[in-house]
């Protein structure tokens, strides 16, 4: 279908008529602050504790207006018999904000977390030589620097707070007092206590063991009175393996069974070879 003649003039007028009776407002510039977005790229902003003078940043950026200088430390040993070891510190860390095009590459190279995104955007000059900004302004405007966005529930905690915890965490036990020690008499009575043995319930050992049986409680192996004594051998009841006087032992012979190899009174001796 073709459109109707005139109808995107109608449309247009509509909406001049509508904001025609609307008062207008007008934000009062310094005097009301503009609200923006937590991504806005200000100015940028520098952590100088993380800045290892690794010089990406000013090699990455495509207008070479960032200016580092430093220089060399020695750290001693930090073990007896260790190596030295050297280290840089940052003398001079300045961004040309004229020669700056917020391209924010600096920001994306820093391998340490050095530089950030500051929206804070009120730093005009009346002179364009006072807009290469040093270390100290760098570093005001990283305290407003908004924080980052909240992780998802599930994600793992970044690992420089880990380490920082585990940094606080350290400090704090080194530096807490010592368990206080028990006094002498708590040591005494602890040491008069008479352990427990393990796997002994608390109710087995507060109770106090006789030292000697009772008449109630004889020794093992004895009988008491209502028990009799267990009955010993007797002539007429022989201990296993004893002969009886009706009964010849198996080691002593009798007549009637000579030892082998033996010969009876009925029998000769078997005949032995003399020598001829």
């Amino acid at each position: 279908m073709a459109p109707i003649p005139g109808s995107g003039l109608a449309k247009g007028l509509a909406v001049t008529l509508r904001t025609m009776t609307k008062k207008s407002v007008t934000a009062q510039y310094p005097d009301a602050q503009p609200d923006l977005p937590p991504r806005t790229r200000g100015v940028i902003g520098l952590f100088e504790e993380n800045c290892t003078v690794c010089m990406l940043c000013a090699r990455e950026c495509p207008d070479w207006c960032i200016y580092i200088d430093s220089h060399k430390e020695t750290v001693p040993a930090a073990t007896p018999g260790g190596r030295e070891r050297s280290r840089n510190v940052l003398d001079r860390f300045a961004i040309d904000f004229s020669l700056c095009m917020y391209c924010g590459i600096c920001i994306e190279v820093c391998p340490f977390d050095a530089l950030f995104w500051s929206p804070e955007f009120e730093y005009a000059e009346t002179d364009i030589r006072d807009l290469t900004h040093e270390r100290d302004k760098l570093r005001e405007w990283m305290w407003t620097v908004p924080a980052p966005p909240a992780l998802d529930p599930g994600a793992e905690e970044p690992k420089e707070l880990a380490t920082a915890r585990k940094t606080a965490d350290k400090l704090a036990a080194q530096q807490a007092p010592p368990a206080a020690e028990p006094h002498a008499d708590e040591q005494a009575r602890a040491a008069e206590q008479p352990t427990r043995p393990q796997g002994a319930s608390k109710q087995q050992t507060d109770q106090p063991k006789p030292d000697h049986p009772t008449p109630d409680q004889p020794k093992p192996g004895q009988a008491t009175p209502d028990q009799p004594k267990p009955r010993q051998a007797t002539p007429d009841h022989p201990k296993p393996g004893q002969a009886t006087p009706d009964q010849p032992t198996r080691d002593q012979p009798t007549p009637d069974h000579p030892k082998p190899g033996q010969a009876t009174p009925d029998q000769p001796t078997p005949r032995q070879e003399g020598r001829e």
